[in-house]
């Protein structure tokens, strides 16, 4: 249920777990919606639960700034987890997110979907075709397969422990900044902490060998280009700089791993287009 209500901007509860969900807007797109809202006003009201903002951090810190009337809608959540769950579902819906981002939320969601149920556990052995498991009801609402869905839950967790560590590392892995496969984050969802240390430490020394490599002409302007093309032309990249890495050309078992990943990472942006 919603309500309409009225409230100054400095009596918002800001909940640190709610904002840190969200990927930060980068400069210039927070500048064009400051300016946007300097301009127009606010035009889509805040969302509030229990007085605590849910939606709309961003335009919240421009209205404090600049001390601008705002409208708020409260809604009515039974758990905080069922409001992250609507936080994740929302930010997917608005489909301004690159395919690790889609990957990470939906992980999220069905990671917090499992947890409201009590913790069970959709098992990989099981019918993928089953009624009510959680992976594949989420599999019907974002238009992928229940393996992509589990896939999704084990992207989270592996940039969940890493952010632990270096929160840095954890945006620039979703902005693409930072490249490391969604197989090798399976990986390392399933291995030791350690794993996890040494993957960090890799990256910020440089030698991380899933870091992307700009030596394609391909990926030099692509500006230009749909947003679609611009994530092929990316991971298409990324799977030929995998390949050339190689230590051995005919190690059949990691050709197959590294079609295995741009495989995963095309479905997804089909159904994601």
């Amino acid at each position: 249920m919603e309500h309409v209500i009225t409230i100054s901007p400095d009596e918002i509860i800001i909940d640190e777990e709610f904002k840190r969900i969200l990927p930060p807007l980068d400069v210039q797109t927070y500048a064009r919606l400051e300016e946007e809202i300097l301009e127009y006003g606010c035009l889509l009201p805040l969302i509030l639960w229990n007085g605590i903002l849910v939606d709309g951090h961003h335009r919240h810190s421009i209205l404090v700034k600049h001390n601008i009337p705002l409208s708020a809608i409260s809604m009515d959540f039974d758990s905080r987890d069922e409001v992250l769950i609507w936080i994740v579902s929302t930010q997917i819906a608005r489909r301004n997110l690159n395919p690790m981002q889609l990957s990470f939320y939906r992980g999220l969601h069905y990671n917090m979907d499992k947890k409201i149920q009590g913790g069970q556990v959709d098992h990989p052995d099981q019918s993928d075709t089953l009624p009510g498991k959680t992976a594949v009801r989420l599999a019907e609402q974002y238009n992928v397969s229940a393996k992509t869905i589990r896939r999704d839950a084990q992207v989270a967790n592996a940039i969940i422990e890493i952010g632990e560590l270096s929160p840095d590392i954890k945006m620039n892995i979703l902005y693409g900044k930072t490249y490391i496969s969604r197989q090798q984050l399976q990986d390392l969802s399933i291995g030791s902490p350690k794993n996890v240390a040494t993957v960090v430490e890799q990256i910020n020394e440089g030698t991380f060998e899933g870091r992307r490599r700009n030596t394609s002409p391909d990926t030099q302007d692509l500006s230009s280009m749909p947003l679609w093309e611009q994530e092929f032309v990316k991971m298409t990249d990324t799977f030929r700089q995998s390949i050339k890495a190689q230590e051995k050309p005919d190690d059949t078992g990691a050709v197959k791993t590294a079609l295995r990943d741009y495989i995963s990472m095309l479905e997804d942006l089909y159904h994601n287009i």
